[in-house]
């Protein structure tokens, strides 16, 4: 997938110095294009905010500048702290290169703290649901069977929606039943999967892909009509469609599956770091959250069933 970078007009000075540094997080910090893609848009808006204030030179920024940015942020739209965070990051990381390229002789965004984060807990969908949801479709057409298989293959595995949409079908081993998946950083990860999304998939690519694909050969496992492979945006739009079918009313999203994932897995007794695994987390504080969710899940029966709850 090529990496789509923002064009602004820019002093070609800005230019120069974004295009270095998103080659930076490609090759040396291995980020994934996507992450390169999120951080190279939170600095563009940075340097096109700069440049619409006459400012052509990174050497002389003032913390004032850099808080008047901050506030200009949240008179447009107050950003999710999340989405504020991450936009910090991303100055830090890129002053922090800059500095260390000599091209600027100190980085203020080490004054700037990140926003302390809300942890809330993922929301879910009920064992109940997801059996719902991946109940079979009555009308077995290529296109629904192929939106089947995605949704079943999913939540058998936990993968992250850009990682669904853009799998190879050279990385996944029905004799062994496991998917070898690339993921964020460039991190390579096994993940099994039952009898039953085996058969299922093996399925999908005996009959349906080779009627979507008509004739032609494409390197995706799950594809368009047109052969090719299908974006987040529309997956999504799938989800939401089968969730209203089989009378779902929570807002769903493919995110929602891989929470459910995970949580049903540790509500099961799987291991905290084998989910880790599956999930692709580097920190196994991340997976931890699902862990959180399982103790909301014990109060809530206890409330409910102990006799002086």
């Amino acid at each position: 997938m090529p990496l789509s970078l923002p064009r602004p007009s820019l002093p070609p000075v800005f230019r120069e110095l974004l295009g270095l540094f998103s080659t930076c997080l490609i090759t040396e910090r291995r980020f994934a294009l996507n992450s390169v893609e999120a951080y190279a848009s939170d600095v563009t808006l940075f340097l096109s905010y700069l440049h619409s204030r006459g400012e052509e030179s990174l050497d002389r920024l003032t913390l004032a500048e850099i808080y008047d940015f901050l506030e200009h942020c949240c008179e447009k739209k107050k950003p999710a702290k999340s989405t504020a965070s991450r936009r910090i990051s991303a100055l830090k990381s890129f002053f922090d290169y800059l500095f260390r390229e000599n091209r600027i002789s100190s980085n203020p965004f080490l004054a700037i703290d990140l926003p302390k984060e809300s942890h809330t807990l993922p929301r879910v969908l009920s064992e109940k649901e997801v059996q719902r949801l991946l109940t079979p479709p009555q009308k077995a057409t290529p296109i629904a069977v192929r939106d089947h298989t995605m949704l079943t293959l999913l939540y058998a595995t936990g993968l992250r929606v850009s990682e669904l949409v853009t799998l190879p079908l050279a990385v996944i081993n029905l004799d062994a039943s496991f998917l070898r998946v690339l993921g964020k950083g460039s991190k390579e990860r096994l993940i099994p999967f039952g009898d039953s999304t085996r058969d299922l998939v093996k399925g999908y690519i005996a009959g349906s892909r080779s009627l979507l694909l008509k004739g032609k050969n494409s390197p995706y496992l799950f594809i368009s009509n047109r052969g090719s492979c299908m974006t987040r945006l529309r997956f999504w739009q799938i989800t939401r469609k089968s969730a209203l079918t089989a009378g779902i009313t929570k807002d769903i999203s493919p995110h929602m599956i891989r929470h459910s994932f995970a949580t049903h897995l540790l509500n099961h007794g799987a291991d905290l770091r084998a989910v880790q695994m599956m999930l692709g987390h580097t920190d196994i504080t991340t997976t931890q959250i699902y862990t959180h969710v399982d103790n909301k899940r014990l109060k809530e029966i206890h409330h409910n069933f102990h006799p002086r709850g």
